[in-house]
């Protein structure tokens, strides 16, 4: 028996991107079975839906005395998502008209309200009101609120027929909306009105969303008006106006700049002083109209010290923003903001600014992020909330308003509380890391597990190799492993074997949903953020030694002289013979009186390594540096004990070469079968002028640097070098990454081959296929390859090239906020290995800037900005020159490659956290350098002992 009880035809229409009208007709279903989602309701259809909403909702409301339910329409739903997540509010009614609007609106603010509606604590509801019989609204004059009023009508009288003892209750974003509905006999307030009527919930006022763009009558206007969306889109197309992404400096809050395509060449685009970034935020996407070649400018090398403007309120000084005299064909292309396509506004950690008097309402938020603005905001909690880690959103930025408003989120908690700000860093770099849902927890397998006979035979069976795997210390997700043996006819065959996680992570599952949403694991120094559920992580998927596991192996046969004959492919049962670290990898290698099967693998293994690298330095891979240290942390406080600077081994490059190897043969086969949508990784050239700087500080070394190709770069660093300066060769390595572009995803298809080159490995095509564990890139190139040898079935989106840049652009930009974030953890665990210690050390000059020295400790791995203009005591003039890097202070000058030393110290006046300061002790120049710690002892007289 059918349950549909109506059903008609829906026209809409849709404009699509070349600006065509398209009318779409679709058969729409209206019902009259659908529950209202209330526990035990006598009168709604129990099997078809489970209940969300609670039999008996309690809501303390000093005006809503009563039970009752909160239906929110779409202006509460799309601002008020902070009021909505507090564990205050429950029992919420989300219409499906509702969330439909929020999907099309602002993506991230739906997900919010779908993991509110999965979480069974909070008891939200999703009710079809657009397939609802009684509910469903034809023709609507008052778009989406006819709908919201429409729904709250019905459940009123259902809830009067069914005999519950609730009400349901309107939730507006503004008087006329709550008129409307009042006039309907409708219970309906506005989310201010309920908010503040909420018993027991003082902050939960403070969550709300004071949304306003429209100055008052006594306001002075700041800034310019933006310009409409219809004129900035015209503008774009008639190419008065370009649209990019604004990218803020990270060094001076007065400047940023943006990438865009002029005359069909990307050039970047400088933007300086309030006026000219015009409200805009790191991120947004904006419409910018160039300046006339006579305002173009340069950065001005002025590096601001937020932290030492922590404790007073900032002043607007356009003024530092001149740069000095430079020869004119060395200006860069200089515009200014018009119009705001797209606000990328998400929320933002940092603290309260102290003021005299916390106790009042307006407050200002400085973000732990440089590159955002203030936030002003309204707070009655300010004596409890300063000195605290908080979270706060922008809701608007007035043309009136010197900073963007916003509103307070939730507190985290204490500054410089290590807890406190691992969350923090991972808030700021966007990382998701919330525990895995009940959901993906149901897609993992049953233990125990085991391999069964059907598994045998349809897999290939390795067991018999020597495999064994090489690791750093303490690494529990081994995804690669490899084995080396000779055969009869002279050759060797080597294999690469990597954990088979595609077998157990199957598509469009929960858990394949939240991988793909992740990317990618993140490496803290205290702790690691998975990618996938520890089971597979470090059991299932994890090739430890001494057990059976599942694995993807890609296998040669080799010459002696590491030519390569034959390939294959296959998904096999492996069981690793040992898992190793590089260290003990390397005592095997280098311990002449070892002869056992796993030490000649390791031999033979090193001995084709060795080939293959210099093959590759042969074509031109750049071989370059990184400033990588490691911290001893304590077993139980995971508190930071020691620094070393990571050491490598010969094993470290034995592991890389045949990984590279694997990763350029997986790339060849699945381009070979998928042309049009595999999944490969590319490093664009970088453009030569991006050298202009490393050449010329080179150059006054008398070292000369071709870039013209990767090959002659790499050429030109090998001979890079100064006597009596060992450390020059690595330093300049460690530049030359700062001038490259950053490698990425994408999906074969939607870019010519010519541009699949991988500019630092130099071949022509590469992939990313063994660490599948901690990288979902690789679990999809494991899909295609599987594919590819038919040892698994196909599906739509896999094959769909669109779909696969889609979440290709989501791991680019994963992988990029994972490295900050490793970072980040990197500099935390620092200021805490530096508290209460005076360190000093060698130092070396990365740039010079016009008050500032950006330098690299290299015994730490510490780079920070060594500031020499300390206002209000630095008597010395600073003279900076653009053309050729320098800063002169006094009869001083630094360049790029000096060695200085430097104090290390920890800083604790700052409002953010505890700060790493860096001073000068050598040279010594009166009024910027500090006395060394020896002389300051020295200097002390000794204390007089007491006579008994």
């Amino acid at each position: 028996m059918a349950l549909l009880s109506e059903r008609y035809l829906k026209t809409s229409v849709k404009k699509t991107r070349k600006g065509a009208v398209l009318k779409i007709v679709r058969e729409h279903y209206l019902r009259s079975d659908i529950s209202c989602g209330v526990e035990d309701c006598s009168t709604c259809p129990t099997n078809l839906t489970s209940s969300k909403l609670s039999g008996v909702p309690i809501i303390e409301s000093t005006l809503c005395p009563y039970p009752h339910y909160i239906v929110p329409d779409v202006s509460v739903a799309l601002h008020q998502v902070d009021f909505l997540e507090d564990n205050a509010i429950n029992n919420v009614i989300v219409l499906q008209t509702v969330l439909q609007a929020v999907r099309q609106e602002r993506l991230t603010v739906y997900k919010r309200i779908r993991d509110a509606v999965s979480n069974p604590d909070k008891n939200f509801y999703v009710f079809s009101n657009e397939h609802h019989k009684e509910t469903y609204v034809r023709e609507s004059s008052d778009g989406s609120n006819d709908s919201v009023r429409k729904a709250v009508d019905w459940y009123s009288k259902h809830f009067e027929k069914a005999r519950i003892e609730a009400k349901a209750v309107l939730l507006s974003g503004d008087e006329d909306s709550k008129k409307k509905a009042n006039d309907a006999n409708l219970t309906a307030y506005t989310v201010f009105e309920y908010a503040e009527a909420l018993v027991d919930c003082p902050g939960i006022v403070d969550k709300l969303s004071k949304k306003s763009e429209v100055p008052s009558a006594k306001s002075q206007i700041i800034f310019p008006e933006h310009l409409s969306l219809s004129k900035v889109l015209a503008g774009i197309k008639g190419k008065k106006l370009y649209q990019g992404t604004f990218q803020a400096s990270r060094e001076n809050y007065l400047e940023g700049s943006i990438s865009v395509e002029i005359d069909g060449v990307e050039r970047w685009v400088l933007i300086q002083g309030l006026q000219n970034l015009n409200r805009a935020v790191h991120g947004d996407t904006v419409a910018i109209e160039i300046l006339p070649e006579t305002e173009w400018s340069l950065p001005s090398g002025v590096v601001t010290d937020k932290e030492a403007e922590d404790t007073v309120e900032e002043k607007v000084d356009d003024k530092i923003l001149k740069p000095v005299a430079v020869k004119e064909s060395n200006l860069q292309v200089t515009g200014r903001v018009v119009g705001i396509v797209r606000r990328n506004w998400r929320t933002y950690c940092g603290t309260l600014l102290p003021l005299p008097d916390m106790r009042g309402a307006h407050h200002t938020f400085v973000p732990a992020n440089h590159s955002i603005p203030r936030i002003r905001i309204e707070t009655r909690q300010g004596p409890t909330l300063l000195g605290q880690r908080i979270v706060v959103s922008i809701d608007s930025w007035p043309r009136s308003s010197r900073f963007p408003q916003g509103h307070f989120v939730s507190a985290l908690g204490q500054i410089g509380d290590k807890d406190t700000e691992n969350e923090v860093l991972l808030l700021e770099h966007e990382v998701p890391h919330q525990p895995f849902s009940l959901a993906v927890l149901a897609d993992l397998p049953q233990l125990p597990w085991l391999i069964t006979e059907d598994d045998v035979r349809k897999r290939t069976d390795l067991r018999h190799l020597c495999i064994c795997s090489v690791d750093p210390p303490g690494c529990t997700d081994i995804d690669d492993a490899l084995h080396y043996r000779e055969l009869d006819n002279g050759n060797c065959e080597v294999g690469v074997h990597i954990a088979d996680v595609s077998h157990f992570i199957r598509p469009n599952t929960a858990i394949d949903r939240e991988a793909a949403e992740r990317g990618n694991t993140v490496y803290l120094v205290d702790k690691r953020i998975d990618m996938v559920p520890e089971l597979l992580s470090s059991n299932l998927c994890s090739l430890r030694g001494g057990e059976e596991r599942f694995a993807f192996s890609c296998i040669w046969e080799m010459t002696q002289n590491a030519e390569i004959v034959k390939k294959w492919f296959a998904k096999s049962i492996i069981k690793s013979r040992a898992a190793l670290t590089y260290a003990e990898a390397q005592a095997k290698i280098d311990d002449p009186k070892l002869s056992d099967e796993i030490t000649l693998s390791l031999r033979g293994l090193n001995r084709l390594a060795k080939i293959l690298k210099q093959e590759r330095m042969t074509k031109g891979a750049l071989n370059l540096a990184s400033p990588e240290v490691r911290f001893e942390v304590d077993s139980e406080t995971h508190d930071p004990t020691g620094l070393a600077t990571k050491e490598l081994k010969e094993t470290n490059s034995l592991v890389e070469e045949f990984m590279l190897l694997a990763n350029i043969t997986v790339a060849l086969k699945i381009h070979d079968h998928f042309p049009d949508c595999a999944v490969l990784r590319r490093h664009p050239s970088p453009n030569v002028s991006n050298f202009d700087t490393l050449i010329k500080c080179a150059g006054a070394r008398n070292v000369k640097l071709d870039v013209a190709t990767a090959k002659e770069l790499a050429s030109s660093l090998n001979k890079a070098e100064i006597p009596n300066q060992p450390y020059f060769n690595t330093l300049i390595r460690i530049l030359t990454t700062r001038f490259m572009m950053q490698a990425v995803y994408f999906s074969s298809g939607t870019i010519p081959e010519a541009e699949f080159h991988h500019y630092g490995l130099a071949t022509p095509i590469y992939t990313h296929f063994t660490s599948p564990i901690r990288r979902y890139a690789d679990l999809m190139v494991h899909r295609l390859l599987a594919v590819a040898i038919t040892a698994d079935k196909t599906y739509p989106k896999l094959l769909d090239k669109h779909n696969t840049q889609k979440i290709c652009n989501n791991l680019n930009r994963r992988h990029l906020m994972a490295q900050r974030a490793s970072r980040a953890s990197i500099q935390l665990h620092t200021h805490l290995f530096f508290k209460d210690k005076v360190v000093e050390e060698e130092a070396y000059i990365l740039f010079a800037k016009r008050n500032a020295l950006q330098v690299l400790v290299p015994r730490y791995g510490v780079e920070s900005m060594l500031f020499l203009d300390k206002k209000g005591e630095t008597s010395v003039k600073l003279e900076y020159d653009e053309d050729n890097s320098t800063l002169l202070v006094g009869r001083t000058r630094f360049r790029t490659f000096d060695k200085v030393v430097v104090q290390l110290s920890v800083e604790k006046s700052g409002l953010q956290h505890t700060k790493l300061k860096l001073s000068l002790v050598k040279p010594a120049i009166p009024s910027v350098s500090v006395p060394s710690v020896e002389q300051e002892s020295t200097a002390k007289p000794p204390k007089k002992k007491k006579k008994i």
